[in-house]
């Protein structure tokens, strides 16, 4: 397939929002400066402050965004998903994904990688929202983030796959709902990821890797629904929990983790592991990786089963960018809340009761609000079941970092969302440790998580 026609394959993302003022086209053409010294980057956070070397910062940047592992492997030449975006029309199966499928999925476009040439075609309102090709030519122009596409010289596309900025970055909405600068860090809680895999058409390798019939992969599949994830699924194959539901979880923030220790909601380990393990295991990258408890074949049998636990690559595409995708993680700071998005008044009487009667502090410790060192704890601490924290090697839950909390209340709290609200979180914790809050108590210490 040439190379379609990029002004007009890319004019259409004009329809994605009707109410597209002037002042917000014109935002996406500002650039924004990262001023760093000769010798480091400084990040702070309250009292915490890091020094990271700008080089090996700079380079997990590029990873983060931009590095598949080698991934394509798994989504296209396994899953196909390359196909599925083409269509039939392109040269794949199915429809195809257009920009307006890929939106609805929560898919999400960097508005710094658009050419002058396609704000304008974007600004003159010629819109085809439903061409699978508008995609393609976004990939082509590396704006849809964390998907990576490989092109011929003849402008086809080939191959698929996906990095670290799918699930843990945005976009600020600056230019319209869905396209704006990346916000590296923040979970993207609209993101479909059960969707996306299902676009397959080889749901029998999945069905034969969980040893499940098809239906059962597309059911769970479906049922993860926005912004959650069963990262464990691929190592246990449990899909439901014990009640029937669907097994999933919210995906993480992956800023503010300066001095953090454990890096899940289950303590599987630190950053740098949990990026290995992410990286082969989940984004399927091509890299070495060694986990002996996966050998375990009563807790990880799918795990035990496909040897994931001794994974050996040549050559090894993901361990040497552990060092820089650690640094780049450590530099993204946890966001500030908008001033006038909390009462401050409130928040100050919060705060006291945060650090005292309430005794969040006990295990929520400034400034990196999580418990230093080994934070778990046992579920019949925190008060809910046990089902997550028995998935995981340590069978316990990690007190959950705090910092930027306000960006990340989409789809709930806890590493299930069990709870809609802050004031559920609060209730709960009241009820469990019978602290006897008041009513305004508890109005005070969520403006004061609001806050943080």
């Amino acid at each position: 397939m040439k190379a379609p026609n990029l002004f007009k394959l890319l004019s259409l993302l004009l329809i994605l929002n009707m109410t597209i003022s002037c002042t917000k086209t014109e935002t996406i053409t500002e650039t924004i400066t990262e001023i760093v010294n000769d010798t480091i980057i400084e990040t702070r956070t309250d009292t915490l402050t890091l020094h990271l070397d700008p080089a090996l910062v700079a380079e997990g940047k590029q990873i983060f965004r931009y590095d598949t592992f080698g991934d394509e492997a798994f989504w296209s030449d396994i899953l196909h998903i390359d196909e599925a975006i083409l269509g039939e029309a392109n040269g794949g199966y199915g429809v195809g994904v257009s920009p307006a499928t890929a939106l609805g999925v929560g898919l999400k476009v960097d508005s710094e990688a658009l050419p002058a040439e396609v704000v304008a075609a974007i600004q003159a309102g010629q819109v085809d929202l439903n061409d699978p090709a508008t995609t393609i030519a976004l990939l082509q122009l590396n704006a849809v983030v964390g998907v990576k596409g490989t092109f011929d010289e003849d402008g086809a596309m080939t191959a698929v796959g996906i990095n670290c900025a799918l699930c843990h970055s945005t976009v600020d909405n600056s230019f319209a709902n869905g396209i704006g600068r990346r916000l590296d860090g923040y979970p993207n809680r609209d993101l479909n990821v059960g969707a996306i895999v299902n676009l397959t058409n080889n749901k029998n390798f999945l069905a034969d890797l969980l040893h499940v019939d098809e239906p059962a992969v597309e059911t769970v599949l479906t049922g993860w629904g926005p912004g959650k994830f069963n990262a464990g699924l691929f190592v246990d194959g449990k899909a439901l929990r014990p009640d029937g539901s669907i097994a999933a979880n919210l995906l993480p923030a992956a800023y503010g983790l300066q001095g953090v220790n454990l890096a899940t909601y289950t303590g599987w380990g630190d950053m740098v592991y949990w990026n290995a393990f992410v990286a082969n295991l989940e984004m399927h990258g091509q890299g070495s990786f060694t986990d002996a408890r996966l050998d375990n074949a009563s807790q990880f049998p799918i795990a035990a089963e496909n040897n994931f636990g001794n994974i050996v690559n040549d050559p090894d595409l993901i361990t040497s960018k552990l060092p820089g995708l650690q640094a780049y993680q450590l530099s993204l700071t946890a966001p500030t809340p908008p001033e006038g998005s909390y009462d401050a008044t409130a928040a100050a009487r919060g705060k006291v009761l945060f650090n005292g009667e309430a005794q969040c502090a006990s295990c929520h410790i400034a400034p990196i609000f999580t418990d230093a060192g080994y934070n778990l704890h046992s579920a019949e601490e925190i008060g809910i079941d046990d089902f997550e924290a028995k998935r995981s090697p340590t069978g316990m839950y990690r007190t959950t970092p705090l910092r930027g909390l306000f960006a990340r209340m989409k789809g709930g709290f806890y590493h299930d969302g069990r709870f809609a609200t802050l004031t559920d979180v609060i209730n709960h914790y009241d009820t469990h440790f019978k602290l006897e809050l008041s009513a305004q108590d508890k109005t005070d210490i969520e403006e004061y998580l609001k806050s943080i």
